[in-house]
């Protein structure tokens, strides 16, 4: 049993690093060919054909870099692509998904005072949602293919903010908010691999056969790529968004995500004009901090309750396993008495006005639910309490891993 749960926690680090990487990866290459794009000089008549050009220095060397409007004359000999980075950053955090609130459903994903829903029921939600935003967003982008782009994205936003509600009524506000970051990733994604992609290498097939690259593949590329421009920084916030209780365990965290959005839309606006040499566009960030501040207003809203959270909470099946366990009762006395005044729901430890991570310790029935964070954190390791601040002594420690083994050894599963 220790082995396997100690196991278990480094794969999650491993995927959680890996995802990291990988998405520092994606979004510094999307964000310098963005700004390479719009920055490049368009009004140099150039001999090679290119659209633009742009010289940049880095590293102690100079690049000459020219972009083609649709496609240069021949093949080059050698082409980079841009394009595992998308790849690697979705299925590892699509393996993060699973890891963490698939297999862990009852912990992360399910609150029961939200919607009483089983493993099963939860996950196929998950999934079934994370298609329909592709299938959506890809059929909105095809019908808009030809109109006024600005309108597509008021569209966009509203699928947004009514995915942000829809999943705020199905589960935990800790997974909702991460769920609406999967769900607008997923269409990013999508749009690297089902779209940008394939157009891709069309282009470079008709290049290779000798045919004239029809310019209606660029544009569709392009589109998508804008997207992804405008949603990447709310993406990153919803990712970051399962550490701060004042974002998804507030009565409003729905409303929260959504303003998000605009705040992505703005900072984005600002960098994309300045790349583009438009002049500087200063209004962008009184708006963006309005809303920063309509936001930390709105997160003083009543918090909501999980159902590891409320007083009343029902233990589910794993729950009652730990709470069966031997030496229980000594556990609950021992967190009660030294992680239970931060962890509680109006912290009496000075500074604290709501609890860490928004984990609640001060029933026996968020005690059980949380075996495995108190089993990690107090007992493997020394990270709770913060520098021992309440002097936990080694033998209650002892007690905590001897209390998770015994419990995991009577598992009859």
């Amino acid at each position: 049993m220790y082995d396997w749960v100690v196991l278990w926690e480094w794969v999650e680090i491993a995927a959680r690093w890996v995802h990291v990487i990988t998405a520092i990866a994606w979004i510094g290459s999307s964000f310098y060919f963005i700004a390479l794009d719009l920055g490049l000089h368009r009004d140099r008549n150039l001999a090679s054909g290119a659209d633009g050009e742009e010289w940049q220095v880095h590293g102690g060397g100079f690049y000459h870099i020219q972009k083609y409007l649709v496609a240069p004359s021949a093949m080059p000999d050698h082409l980079v692509w841009f394009k595992w980075e998308s790849y690697a950053t979705w299925l590892s955090g699509f393996a993060m998904l699973v890891l963490v609130y698939y297999l862990g459903a009852e912990m992360f994903l399910i609150d029961p005072t939200v919607m009483e829903l089983s493993v099963g029921q939860a996950v196929a939600i998950s999934l079934a949602s994370l298609a329909f935003g592709w299938v959506a967003y890809n059929t909105l982008c095809k019908v808009f293919v030809n109109a006024d782009q600005n309108v597509l994205m008021v569209v966009l936003f509203v699928v947004l903010v009514g995915m942000s509600w829809f999943y705020a009524q199905v589960f935990s506000g800790r997974a909702a908010l991460l769920h609406l970051g999967a769900f607008t990733a997923s269409i990013m994604s999508g749009n690297v691999f089902f779209v940008i992609m394939p157009n891709q290498r069309i282009v470079v097939a008709d290049l290779k056969a000798g045919r004239k690259p029809d310019p209606k593949y660029g544009k569709i590329a392009k589109q998508r790529s804008t997207h992804n421009n405008y949603l990447t920084l709310p993406v990153v916030f919803l990712m970051l968004s399962n550490h701060y209780p004042l974002v998804f365990a507030t009565e409003w965290n729905w409303v929260i995500a959504s303003l998000v959005f605009l705040m992505g839309v703005t900072i984005r606006h600002w960098f994309n004009t300045r790349h583009a040499r438009q002049g500087n566009p200063h209004w962008t960030w009184f708006v963006t901090v309005l809303l920063f501040l309509i936001i930390a207003w709105l997160s003083t809203a009543p918090m909501r309750t999980t159902g590891a959270e409320g007083e009343a909470a029902a233990m589910n099946r794993e729950a009652l396993v730990y709470a069966s366990a031997d030496g229980f009762e000594d556990v609950v006395g021992i967190v009660l008495g030294r992680c239970s005044m931060c962890h509680a729901a109006e912290p009496s430890w000075q500074g604290l006005h709501w609890a860490p991570k928004g984990v609640v310790l001060e029933t026996e029935a968020q005690i059980a639910h949380e075996a495995r964070r108190i089993y990690l954190q107090s007992g493997v390791t020394h990270a709770m309490p913060p520098g021992n601040l309440s002097y936990m002594e080694p033998q209650e420690r002892a007690a905590i891993v001897e209390w998770f083994r015994r419990a995991g050894k009577e598992d009859p599963v």
